[in-house]
Formats: structure tokens, sequence, C-alpha cells
């Protein structure tokens, strides 16, 4: 049952995917565009590469000739992927998920306009004159995002005309790849917001995890929860889109999909198709399976009998405030904490806001997840990063 997987992105979640592989006896080659990425440190192998170099993506899969090519970000050369399939290595979850899923576009139209899932009104400018067009057709406010992007870099709100400019240039900036094109969305009014973590398996039934609630800023999320509170006609309507769009994309693994939740019922938002940032609360032995554990399985055909709730849990992120090399303080405090644990990834330097770590709080099912979201912000908070 041995496998070689190709993993390419190096980050944090990588680095959790790696240690469940390793687990169970797999070889790993972690590839990603700078040396030390977290998950190169508990890796086999690693190689550094521009992934959107498509002659250099082509030669290191021919290097290794892997079983399996996981991808864990955006900015790779996905039309490749095609070619791998051909040659019988198998794509994860499939070549069509990771190449719809790194493009907004694909993956917005496919579940609007083919599956005809609830979205957000929505439309595309390749400029910021076609921007402004944009934002005039959906309505002030609304949300710009990149095409191709993660962890909510170039994302932003526009609430006035005079803001059109700038989220042009900031999503511009924040876009990966060499896609310049945004999406822009009317304004949801939500009440909560929720990841549905979706397991699609090659020979037996779809799975879904309990609904993980999280709150976001500057795009990227800051806490999250499980279970979310979610009513019964919700998650059904939830679990419903998510089985659709995941089987339309095809393959085996974790999606992480995302949903507002609104009076009106619940709007596809996003999706990837891999663990979720979300979904670190897993960590917490929330479930019987780590989200991790579950894209590995899943991968490797191993039967999932089912995903049980443990416990209830929560994460909170610890963030960088400079440029340099990471120094933390307060670990003893955090470690001191009862029924709380913490991860740090181990990222070789920092940036503002660049998520170093996270916190991780739990209780027996039924425990307020309230509480222990607020219990993991103060764990975090214990948590200092600064800069050699």
């Amino acid at each position: 049952m041995q496998k070689k997987i190709l993993l390419l992105g190096s980050g944090e979640l990588g680095k959790e995917f790696v240690i469940a592989a390793q687990r169970l006896g797999q070889t790993i080659i972690a590839v990603d565009s700078y040396e030390g990425a977290p998950a190169m440190q508990v890796a086999d192998a690693f190689e550094v590469i521009n992934m959107l170099d498509g002659a250099a993506l082509d030669a290191i899969v021919a290097k290794h000739n892997p079983d399996f090519i996981v991808p864990e970000i955006e900015a790779i050369r996905t039309e490749r992927f095609y070619d791998y399939e051909k040659q019988g290595i198998t794509v994860v979850p499939s070549a069509k998920a990771a190449n719809f899923t790194m493009n907004r576009k694909a993956i917005r139209d496919l579940a609007a306009k083919d599956l005809g899932l609830r979205t957000a009104n929505y439309r595309y400018a390749t400029s910021a004159e076609e921007l402004q067009k944009a934002v005039a057709e959906v309505g002030i406010p609304c949300v710009v995002k990149p095409l191709m992007s993660s962890s909510g870099k170039g994302q932003s709100t526009i609430k006035a005309e005079a803001d059109i400019e700038k989220a042009w240039k900031y999503a511009v900036e924040g876009s990966r790849g060499d896609v310049v094109e945004v999406i822009v969305e009317a304004f949801v009014n939500f009440h909560s917001e929720i990841t549905l973590l979706t397991v699609t398996q090659n020979n037996n039934p779809t799975l879904f995890c309990a609904p993980i609630g999280h709150r976001q800023e500057r795009g990227d999320y800051q806490e999250s929860w499980q279970p979310a509170h979610v009513s019964d006609r919700d998650i059904a309507e939830a679990q419903d889109m998510a089985r659709k769009v995941t089987e339309a994309l095809g393959g085996a693994g974790i999606f992480g999909v995302e949903f507002f939740l609104t009076d009106e019922g619940v709007y596809f938002s996003e999706l990837s198709p891999r663990p979720h940032d979300t979904g670190m609360v897993t960590l917490a032995n929330t479930q019987n399976f780590s989200e991790f554990e579950l894209h590995l399985r899943a991968i490797l055909s191993l039967p999932i009998a089912e995903i049980t709730l443990e416990r209830h849990g929560a994460s909170a992120v610890i963030l960088a405030s400079g440029m340099g090399t990471p120094v933390f303080t307060g670990i003893e405090a955090i470690a001191a904490l009862p029924q709380t644990d913490f991860r740090l990834f181990g990222k070789p330097t920092t940036r503002p806001y660049r998520r170093m770590g996270v916190s991780l709080t739990y209780g027996p099912v039924g425990t307020d997840t309230a509480e222990l979201v607020k219990k993991a912000q103060e764990a975090a908070a214990l948590v200092t990063v600064s800069e050699a």
C-alpha cells in the first residue's frame, strides 16, 4: 500500500497532511517555491521550484514519477494536470477539480450556471475600468477577489465608489499566478458562514463532517469552531449543494465547501479541493479523524465507515506583526492551560499578519462553542511573535 505522493505546496496544511501520511507509511516529496517550508520539514524529500513554470513542474513529475499529485496551493500550472492523469498519475481529487477550483471563475460558473446553485450576484473584471462597470451592475457594497489567490490575499470590500481603484490595485497585488482578473460579488446579507468539509470516496458514499463556523478578517479566517449551529433545513441544503458540486468535479479527497447562511437560505460561496484552514479545528480531536487523515484515507481508497463528532472545539490563529525571523514568547503560558493545545508551523520568516501558529481548545460534546472560541482567542493572545 505504500505510495509515492508529490505534494505541491508545503504550508501548514501540507505539513499536517504529511504527518498523517507518514503515520501510514507513505513516501512524500514536498514542493514549494522556497526552502524550509513547513511540510518540507517532515517530508521524505523536497524540491524548490516555481510551480507556475510548466517546464519545471513537468521535470519534477518526471523525476519522481509519483503515484499521486496532491495540490496544496493555487499557484500551480494546473492545466498540466490533465497530461499527468493521462500518464497514469492520480491527481487529487482530480485534474478537473484542481483545475476548476484553482480559478474562482471556473468554479463559480460551474456552481451557478451549470448546477444552478444559489450564489451571490457576480461579475468579472480584467481592468479598473471593467471593475467600475461591474460594481455599478452588482451594486455597493460588494466584495472584490482575485480569481487566483488564497488566505484572503487581495480581497477587499467596496463600500463607496472611491474604493474601486484601491480595490483593483490590492486585488492585482494579491493575485497568485498570471491571471489578472477579479470577481466582483454582491454583498450577501448573511448571519453566519460555515465550512462543510465534504469527503468524496472512490467506491463509497460521500461523507460530511459536522459544520465548522468561522470568522474572517482581511479575507482570512481568525477563529473557527465545530460544530457550528445550523438548522436542519440549512444543513440539508448545504449538504445537497456540496454533494452536487463535488460530484461534478470528480475524484476522491476532502473538499472545504464554504457557504453563507441567510434568512432566505444557503448560498454557495467557495470551494477548496483539499483540507481547509478553518478545518484546523479538527486538530483538537473534535472528530474520529482529522481533516488531514480523512483526505489521506480517501486518496488511498481506504474505506471510511463514518465520521463522528467526538467533542466540541475551537481554533484561533497566532499571527506575526513584522518582518524577520520569528521568535516566540509565551509558549510555557499556553502549554499550562487545561483542555488547550497549540501548533507552531515552523515558517522560517514572518510578515505582517502571516499565520505562524494556531491555538486549539476543546470540551465534551455539548460544550458552549462560544466559550471555546473565547478561550482559544485568549490562549492565542498569550503567544507573541517577535522578529529577530
